[in-house]
């Protein structure tokens, strides 16, 4: 038997921007079409984060995938998750890895996966990827659709 998650924390109401991702809370909301394997995508072309070392801005483009299962995490509830980052230091790989297994272990999704496609930090761009196992049989992945870095021209 699944459980109802709660009812969401900002869905059609005034929020806040969370001060750090651990304070950030993510709703989730039944799956409206639980049973039925489809895909989900979440684009976030304008994420930012802090080096850890030298405090200065980074910039990703993140692509979030999921095939959920019982819940969907709230659009809203997300966006503010993400945008909590941009006080938070981090290296790429933390950054990206951490909101991909957060939303898997808090959703409970059937698959996820998330690109980190980030800027150059030193002259060299790092693209991270994180997936949580194979792709469930029959579900549709398209390409994420984010060239690697090329920069001008």
């Amino acid at each position: 038997m699944s459980e109802t998650p709660p009812a969401p924390l900002h869905l059609g109401r005034s929020s806040t921007l969370p001060s750090s991702p651990e304070e950030a809370v993510l709703d989730y909301v039944p799956n409206p079409r639980a049973g039925a394997l489809y895909l989900v995508r979440f684009a976030a072309p304008e994420f930012t984060s802090l080096c850890p070392v030298t405090g200065q801005p980074d910039f990703a483009h993140l692509v979030i995938d999921y095939a959920p299962d019982q819940t969907i995490v709230e659009s809203k509830s997300l966006k503010l998750f993400l945008g909590s980052f941009r006080n938070h230091c981090g290296f790429h790989e933390d950054v990206t890895v951490g909101i991909g297994q957060r939303l898997f272990d808090e959703m409970r999704p059937r698959w996820l996966r998330i690109g980190g496609y980030w800027y150059p930090r030193g002259g060299i761009p790092i693209d991270v990827f994180w997936q949580s196992g194979p792709v469930p049989d029959d579900l549709w992945v398209p390409d994420q659709g984010v060239q690697s870095y090329r920069g001008r021209g």
